[in-house]
C-alpha cells in the first residue's frame, strides 16, 4: 500500500510541475510577442491634423497640397468644412 501511495504522489507531482512549466512558457511567449513593445528601429512620426475632418494622422500618410494637410484626395478635393 506504501509503494502505490507513493507513486500516485509522484506522479501527481510530476503533473503539477509540468503544468507550471506549461504556463511559464505560454507566458514568456506572450510577453515576447506583444506589439505594444518599442521596436529596437521604430522612429517617433510628428502627427498632422486634415484640415476637412479634424483627424490625426502620421505626416507619411497625410497628402500635403498648398501647404494644407489632408487625410486623403477626397477631402482635399472637398476643402476645409466651415
Amino acid at each position: 500500500m506504501g509503494k502505490v501511495l507513493f507513486w500516485i504522489v509522484l506522479i501527481l507531482a510530476a503533473l503539477m510541475v509540468a503544468r507550471v512549466l506549461a504556463r511559464h512558457n505560454e507566458r514568456s511567449r506572450v510577453d515576447g510577442n506583444r506589439s505594444d513593445t518599442p521596436r529596437p528601429n521604430a522612429k517617433p512620426e510628428s502627427m498632422v491634423r486634415c484640415e476637412h475632418c479634424g483627424i490625426h494622422l502620421p505626416r507619411s500618410e497625410a497628402t500635403l497640397i498648398e501647404g494644407r494637410t489632408w487625410c486623403s484626395q477626397e477631402h482635399a478635393r472637398l476643402g476645409s468644412k466651415q
